[in-house]
């Protein structure tokens, strides 16, 4: 999936173009800075800087980070007026923050992660943030098979899609689609305060981080 992202960085805003994710869109780029007014945020998987900018205007300081230095280029040339945004190139996986976030946000991250790897990202994320920090995933709900169907289940239940880029070439790319019930579970033990809000071709999950799974 690395190596699929690294090749698809110079194009992969088109996603944001689609007709039928205008209005939804809209909403989100509304409605997730607000969240992270005056914080320190954290960024996920921030792949071109798409939703980062729109949060740096509410945000104190961004960190984007992102395994891809092809994103984290595409970050960097978006806006000159993103001052108050710096990128670092690191695994979701391996975080090691020495320095304490207030915020965090993932777009279109959370649907890449194995499901048997959600506790091990959860444990690298809540490693760098403080207790009673703000916590957003946003991702693509089901609607998106209409445009890329699922070709693959594997026996732990990951799903998966081919997608074929410019070049020819076709990836198989991990892509699950979470329910509020499952997104909830996963995050019991490091939040609260969830926030869930369905739209037609996005999920918005949101919570707090308790002070008790904090060392």
């Amino acid at each position: 999936m690395k190596e699929y992202y690294k090749e698809r960085a110079p194009v992969y805003d088109r996603v944001y173009a689609y007709p039928e994710r205008q209005d939804d869109l809209r909403e989100l780029e509304e409605y997730i800075p607000a969240q992270f007014d005056g914080r320190e945020v954290i960024e996920i998987a921030a792949g071109t800087g798409y939703w980062t900018q729109f949060i740096y205007k509410k945000a104190k300081s961004i960190l984007s980070t992102d395994i891809t230095k092809e994103a984290l280029i595409q970050v960097k040339n978006r806006s000159s007026e993103m001052i108050n945004v710096t990128t670092e190139l690191v695994d979701a996986y391996s975080l090691n923050q020495s320095k304490k976030y207030d915020g965090a946000f993932a777009g279109l991250w959370y649907s890449h992660i194995p499901i048997q790897d959600i506790p091990k990202f959860y444990k690298s994320l809540h490693g760098c943030l403080s207790p009673g920090a703000t916590v957003v995933f946003v991702d693509n709900s089901a609607a998106q098979c209409d445009r890329l169907p699922l070709s693959h289940t594997d026996q732990v239940g990951n799903t998966y899609q081919d997608r074929t880029l410019d070049n020819g070439k076709v990836y198989r790319v991990l892509k699950n689609f979470p329910t509020k019930k499952q997104l909830i579970e996963s995050a019991k033990d490091v939040g609260e305060n969830f926030v869930y809000k369905k739209f037609k071709n996005y999920w918005l999950f949101q919570y707090t981080v308790l002070p008790k799974v904090l060392g």
